[in-house]
């Protein structure tokens, strides 16, 4: 088929303009760069745990993006919205990892990276954080993001130390995030006890983002259809030129000793009294207890 045909009647091949005034390339700025860091956890409602190795059983239990760290890509995708900002997402862990880093790509980043390697296996938070800080030195970023902490974990310790290990000044518990262009200056709300703080830092920083904080968008059919068409970046701990001492169990000054779910407790007594038998049984169960 000859494309002419398609053309409508009396059309003219558009002729290019010559412009006097050349581009000023100087005044072309580059896109804001986003590293959102990310981690598949179990579904904590089917967590189960082996009773002879203390440790989780993954096999059959849904796993899912962890929910602090979808809020934390929620925010890269507002800048990106906003600003035209490229984001990059990455996450350690098994080759079923993947399945998160697709999610993200259907939902609008623009690259994504699978850290993986048996090396890497048996971290701790701190040998994880090592491993991800020598991954970002090998990329351009102003600003990386982290989810505040993982479900499977709770110890809301890896952004902070990513940031410490990459010497950046860092925010956890980020509940808003603004940017200003001019300055390349973020604007923070920091959630406390009793309220919260307005933070300003200049890129590139490191923050902590909470789930409850924002509702992450949905993927959409179409970015569905192409996260299937790009390409998953997977690096292995000869990428990241960190010592082997420093990641995996090698690289881990911490174990779990014993892991058990929480037992549930025996159903309680009820007593129908006065308030004079309700004293004196009350006082006879602290005896029993050897507390009084």
């Amino acid at each position: 088929m000859e494309l002419k045909k398609w053309l409508p009647p009396n059309f003219e091949t558009p002729k290019l303009q010559n412009f006097e005034t050349p581009i000023n390339f100087e005044t072309i700025t580059e896109n804001m760069k986003i590293v959102v860091c990310i981690k598949q956890v179990p579904d904590t409602t089917e967590v189960k745990i082996n009773p002879q190795t203390g440790t989780l059983i993954r096999e059959g239990v849904p796993s899912i993006m962890n929910p602090d760290d979808k809020g934390g890509l929620e925010f890269a995708l507002q800048l990106k919205d906003k600003y035209g900002a490229h984001v990059t997402v990455i996450t350690m862990g098994l080759p079923q990892a993947e399945a998160i880093l697709r999610e993200a790509l259907a939902m609008g980043v623009d690259r994504a990276i699978l850290l993986t390697d048996r090396k890497l296996g048996g971290a701790d938070t701190l040998a994880t954080s090592s491993a991800i800080a020598g991954a970002l030195r090998t990329m351009d970023y102003d600003i990386v993001i982290t989810g505040r902490q993982a479900i499977d974990g709770d110890t809301a310790q890896v952004g902070p130390q990513i940031a410490e290990h990459l010497d950046l000044p860092q925010v956890s518990y980020m509940e808003d995030l603004q940017y200003d262009e001019a300055t390349k200056t973020f604007t923070i709300r920091k959630q406390m006890e009793d309220g919260y703080q307005i933070l300003e830092m200049q890129a590139p920083c490191v923050v902590t983002a909470l789930a409850s904080a924002v509702q992450p968008r949905y993927m959409t059919v179409n970015g569905i259809v192409t996260a299937f068409d790009k390409e998953v970046e997977v690096w292995g701990a000869d990428r990241i030129n960190v010592p082997e001492d420093r990641i995996g169990k090698a690289g881990s000054p911490t174990s779990v000793f014993k892991s058990f779910p929480k037992q549930l407790k025996p159903a309680g007594q009820t007593f129908e009294v006065t308030p004079e038998e309700a004293v004196e049984l009350i006082i006879n169960k602290l005896k029993e207890k050897h507390i009084i």
